[in-house]
């Protein structure tokens, strides 16, 4: 009877422990994120989905956390809480200069040559950059390449300096916002993602009998994923190269159309000099 007790104890043991709850007993989990630089349900429709590719893809559990701000996502990133961000073509160099190691990994095939557009209620009369002197303008988040760095450098470049607006410029913090912003006549103008606008405005999200786009920059790199270092350690040699080539793999449309792009195309930290050099100019980069 006692060697029976025994036996039943040393089992109940051996079972407690394999359910133990010792975080190093567990399955690394890849922890991936983005800007949120659009409407809240949308990316957590999107980045679900795209957790739930990559977990397949990949062979490892995947979880999407969301951010707060543009500033959050890079200093999540800068602590090692995410491994995997979609970033902004600023927020993206600002996160590998604070992240030895790190690199951008994937692009849209529209990120290769982006644009911004400048947009104002067709009543305004506004119609080039140096028409924008004396009036009131909103970009979006203070770290939004296409809402702000870009718009900014090409204000410059038409001699309109932020001093010139009537009022300090806004920030509206998304792109959506800086729609809904100019639509109800808060601002003269704005400037924001170029694929946003063309969304919304195929969706009937926006009146273009009130709202107009009046100017459109010229192309430049933007959006990208931009991997933590610290990946190899916890999955294994190699799993940068696994997670590249499940991105340019992904072939699901549901998901590319979320994206507004028909594929993922490799990405190099070369092709955001252009993004870092306006940045150390504007001072958006400090490092």
């Amino acid at each position: 009877m006692k060697l029976q007790m025994l036996h039943v104890v040393l089992l109940a043991g051996a079972v407690a422990a394999c359910h133990s709850s010792d975080p190093s007993a567990r399955a690394p989990v890849l922890r991936i994120s983005a800007i949120p630089d659009q409407d809240p349900e949308k990316l957590q429709r999107l980045y679900g989905k795209v957790s739930t590719y990559l977990s397949t893809a990949l062979g490892v559990p995947v979880e999407y956390r969301p951010v707060t701000d543009y500033t959050a996502s890079v200093t999540a990133f800068k602590v090692g809480d995410l491994d995997l961000v979609w970033y902004g073509g600023l927020t993206g160099v600002q996160a590998r200069l604070q992240v030895p190691g790190a690199h951008a990994i994937a692009q849209r095939d529209i990120d290769t040559a982006f644009h911004a557009v400048f947009i104002t209620r067709r009543a305004s009369g506004l119609r080039s950059l140096s028409d924008l002197k004396g009036h009131t303008f909103t970009f979006g988040s203070e770290t939004s390449t296409s809402g702000r760095l870009m718009p900014q450098y090409y204000l410059h470049q038409a001699g309109v300096e932020l001093s010139d607006f009537r009022g300090a410029p806004g920030f509206s913090g998304s792109h959506d916002k800086t729609i809904a912003l100019v639509a109800a006549g808060t601002y003269d103008a704005g400037a924001l993602n170029a694929q946003v606008w063309q969304a919304r405005v195929a969706s009937k999200a926006v009146d273009t009998t009130r709202v107009v786009v009046f100017y459109v920059t010229p192309a430049f790199h933007d959006y990208h994923w931009v991997l933590h270092p610290d990946v190899e350690q916890r999955f294994g040699a190699g799993f940068a190269d696994k997670v590249r080539s499940a991105l340019i793999s992904l072939d699901q449309q549901d998901i590319l159309d979320l994206f507004g792009a028909h594929r993922f195309v490799p990405a190099a930290d070369s092709d955001y000099t252009q993004i870092e050099s306006v940045g150390r100019a504007i001072g958006t980069i400090v490092q």
